[in-house]
């Protein structure tokens, strides 16, 4: 009786598509859920680290005490004291930029 296999393997075929998007919309649910976890976490995040504040303004302490632990778990340099915000370490300007020029006419002045 080939048409009773044939209908047993479209009910298969049938039943194994609906598991399949059973299995799809838990996992999107799943995925949908930890992302709004994390949203929520990183808005709490940042409102704790102080978001919105000026760029001068120093860092909360209890940031500043995150962050050393973090440091020290990892065996990370810890200055002492910590610099604040406020306290950026201030670079050198790099020097020999301005003397070299790099234009097209000068290269080529050069080749000749």
């Amino acid at each position: 009786m080939p048409s009773g296999e044939f209908e047993s393997a479209a009910a298969s075929f049938k039943r194994a598509g609906q598991d399949a998007v059973t299995h799809a919309r838990r996992v999107a649910g799943t995925a949908k859920a930890r992302n709004q976890r994390h949203h929520s976490e990183n808005a709490d995040l940042l409102k704790q680290s102080g978001r919105g504040t000026k760029a001068g303004d120093p860092t909360p302490g209890t940031l500043r005490a995150a962050a050393e632990r973090f440091r020290r778990a990892r065996g990370l340099a810890v200055p002492d004291p910590v610099p604040s915000r406020s306290q950026s370490p201030v670079r050198a300007p790099r020097s020999g930029d301005d003397d070299e020029d790099f234009s097209q006419m000068r290269i080529l002045q050069r080749d000749q």
